[in-house]
């Protein structure tokens, strides 16, 4: 019966000893699991949306921390009242944000798309492609997106009103007010041909377009004024005329009313 002796291993001159397995130099995984977190957690806020997207999507009843009750199928809308705290899952709801102040539409489409743009980018994760490779890949395939959709679009002439009522119908079909699209559909072309400049403006500053909400009547009493909508209730409330004809309107610089001195208040809630 043999027998076998092992030498014990040299170790070079000022070698330390053998780092821990939890050392955090050696815990390799541990951006893959921060990479997986992230993507579970933005692939969660685009599921939520998912099912209110196209002509059949569903809408969504969300009650706010102020119990207010808000049904909407607008992604944006929906994404506002939700409360994300995840980092990761923030940056879509800021996506839907940035969408609806460039393009006004596509809130839910958008961020559909990011989320499975991320379930894409797990499986070539999981594959062992590199990330930087995977983010290069989505730049370029950007890039030739934009080029397709420049072949493929229609040049839109702000003179044309007829294809523009077609395209704020189109809008409003998957809204709430999907079936009121034939009236406001010209209100809503009308209020931004007023204000804006085709020879100069490539976008429109939706904040010059006052909404004024009043409490009764149908969504058919809506009306597009061309001037100055002011809410007053004074003048009607202690007998006063209630229309006037070619008045003359004074414009003040200073307040009619005493000046009120300037404190600092601080209200704290804390229920």
């Amino acid at each position: 019966m043999a027998a076998t002796a092992t030498a014990p291993s040299a170790k070079a001159p000022g070698s330390s000893a053998p780092r821990n397995r939890n050392d955090t130099f050696n815990q390799k995984d541990k951006p893959a699991q921060v990479r997986l977190s992230n993507i579970t957690a933005a692939k969660a806020v685009a599921d939520a949306i998912r099912t209110s997207l196209g002509p059949r999507g569903m809408d969504k009843m969300i009650e706010t921390g102020k119990k207010e009750v808000v049904i909407s199928n607008d992604g944006a809308t929906i994404l506002k009242h939700m409360s994300v705290l995840h980092p990761a899952a923030r940056m879509l709801v800021d996506l839907s944000a940035a969408q609806d102040v460039e393009a006004g539409d596509g809130t839910t489409s958008v961020v559909v798309l990011a989320g499975s743009l991320l379930i894409a980018a797990e499986k070539l994760l999981k594959k062992g492609v590199h990330p930087t490779q995977i983010a290069e890949g989505f730049q370029y395939a950007a890039i030739e997106a934009v080029k397709i959709l420049e072949e493929i679009s229609i040049p839109i002439n702000l003179d044309d009103r007829e294809f523009l009522l077609k395209s704020a119908t189109t809008s409003l079909s998957s809204k709430v007010v999907s079936q009121y699209s034939s009236v406001l559909a010209p209100i809503v072309v009308d209020s931004v041909l007023r204000i804006i400049n085709p020879a100069t403006d490539h976008n429109v500053d939706l904040n010059d377009i006052r909404i004024v909400k009043k409490i009764g009547g149908t969504i058919d009493d809506t009306e597009l004024v061309p001037g100055l909508v002011l809410n007053q209730t004074a003048i009607t409330s202690a007998g006063g005329p209630s229309r006037v004809e070619k008045a003359k309107i004074g414009l003040i610089q200073f307040q009619l009313s005493p000046p009120k001195p300037v404190m600092d208040n601080l209200v704290v809630v804390n229920d």
